[in-house]
């Protein structure tokens, strides 16, 4: 039976350091609900997690298109008369790339760009890069039947809620917003029949979609519009029940940095899933102005051993700029606590904003190397102005942004770069890749920086010298404690 639909994963883990490659398969969530809302759906799916191709150089054009082509695991070899391809904003510009390849080789298909990677540069695409017909926005267990059902039909894609598309005057269209899911127990699982389960490394799980806090540099709730909806305890157990079963899986990450939404919310899901029986570990992130000691004992007694926090900055004026919602002293007196509770404990840390001065950053070391003596583990982030942040349109026309060959921040590793210590080393055949990159700033402006020289550089040089960076010359692989936008390794033993 021939599929209706091709649907790739490009999201991957891919990182060099030195000569070593670090790849770490993650099950792609995103696209497996999306293929088990189409097959609900009546459609076929012919899902590809191009995480799972085994050539030495993915980002090699011709691999992709060969993956495309031949993927031993589809159910078809050549791809459907529909492709749609998901990706972060990392890789944004290699799946604009990718597009170009599939239009080149496969001119009758027609070609989707889904997932958060072109949020809020939707019109920028459209306009500057001639290959790109349609993009999806939000949430797609709805929009994508309802598209691809236009499209087999031949309908007016002028229809069709949530997305952006090139119409016959090659001009851009934007269809209006459709309505956010609000009942989260109405969407299926993940379709995990489509892939090998036992192979993947990290199992992620979504407990709520969407975070009401307008915190200014965050690219996550803008893509959810700053609302928030949460599936029940009741839900989240059955879906643990269910991979535990299905894989023998008993470490689960909650993904979602809103999983702490409410004492209560915590409470009836730590009841129930003491109550199923399961014997699993789980890491969530937790919010320093919504958790206390009573929610903390009740997560760790359940078998909660990573506690993550979104801390950004030590000085109370940062921290009041960016609408974080709490103090410098709130992080002071809740951590500490926390500590002793779980085996680990993560503060995550936003550094390099421009409006950051050197006393302001002097604060958050301090209180970075006194969380670290207590036990936290800190990571670190070179802030990273994605195009959706509140941030970025801040700033956006009223300073220059600067791309520097050898610094990108954590959240853009893209796996085209090798990262050597604390810099990065752009290979030669990969140059075009970043001269697109920088040939479009106001569509890539996470991979640039504001003030390089008076900003950036001497703040990192301050992060080396206390360690939460390596040198240049230090050797692969060795120990750091700064990770960005990569989770820490979810199967390693804690």
């Amino acid at each position: 039976m021939s599929a209706d639909i091709t649907l790739v994963n490009l999201n991957m883990l891919f990182i060099r350091y030195g000569e070593q490659v670090e790849r770490e398969l993650h099950v792609p969530l995103g696209c497996l609900y999306l293929t088990r809302a189409l097959e609900q759906a009546g459609f076929d799916v012919d899902f590809r997690d191009y995480q799972t191709s085994k050539a030495d150089d993915p980002f090699d054009m011709e691999e992709f298109l060969t993956f495309l082509a031949e993927a031993p695991a589809a159910s078809q070899a050549e791809p459907a008369p529909v492709i749609g391809l998901s990706c972060m904003a990392n890789l944004l510009p290699f799946s604009l790339l990718a597009m170009r390849a599939i239009r080149r080789r496969w001119p009758d298909r027609r070609v989707i760009l889904g997932g958060v990677g072109s949020k809020s540069v939707e019109d920028l695409i459209l306009r500057r890069f001639p290959w790109v017909e349609i993009i999806c926005r939000g949430e797609g267990e709805i929009t994508a039947p309802h598209l691809l059902r236009t499209l087999k039909d031949g309908g007016d894609l002028a229809g069709v809620p949530g997305i952006s598309w090139r119409g016959p005057d090659g001009q851009p269209r934007h269809n209006p917003e459709r309505p956010r899911i609000t009942d989260l127990d109405s969407i299926g699982f993940p379709a995990w029949e489509k892939i090998d389960l036992p192979i993947y490394a990290g199992y992620g799980m979504m407990t709520s979609r969407g975070c009401p806090y307008p915190c200014t540099f965050c690219s996550v709730a803008p893509v959810w519009n700053l609302e928030s909806y949460s599936r029940s305890a009741e839900n989240i157990v059955a879906e643990m029940v269910e991979l535990h079963r299905r894989a023998g899986v008993d470490m689960f990450l909650f993904q979602d940095e809103f999983f702490v939404s409410g004492k209560r919310q915590v409470m009836d899901f730590c009841r129930r899933l003491t109550e199923s029986g399961l014997d699993v570990r789980w890491k969530a992130f937790g919010r320093v102005n919504l958790i206390d000691e009573d929610m903390m004992h009740a997560m760790a007694d359940c078998g909660c051993v990573e506690l993550r926090f979104g801390i950004e900055s030590g000085s109370d004026r940062v921290l009041d700029i960016i609408r974080k919602g709490f103090s410098a002293a709130d992080v002071l007196d809740l951590l500490p606590r926390a500590i002793p509770l779980f085996p680990r404990v993560d503060a995550f840390y936003v550094w390099g904003f421009p409006f950051e001065t050197m006393d302001d950053f002097n604060q958050s070391l301090f209180q970075m190397v006194s969380l670290r003596m207590m036990g936290a583990r800190i990571l670190p982030s070179l802030l990273c102005l994605l195009p959706q942040t509140e941030i970025y349109r801040q700033l956006a026309g009223k300073v220059s942004l600067e791309f520097c060959p050898w610094l990108l921040p954590e959240f853009v590793f893209t796996g085209h770069e090798i990262a050597r210590g604390s810099t990065v080393q752009i290979p030669a055949r990969h140059e075009e890749y970043f001269r697109l990159i920088q040939d479009h700033p106001d569509v890539f402006p996470g991979f640039f920086h504001v003030d390089l020289a008076g900003n950036v550089l001497p703040k990192l040089e301050l992060l080396t010298q206390l360690g939460f960076y390596t040198v240049p010359d230090q050797p692969a692989g060795a120990e750091t404690e700064s990770c960005g936008a990569h989770s820490p390794r979810i199967a390693a033993q804690i």
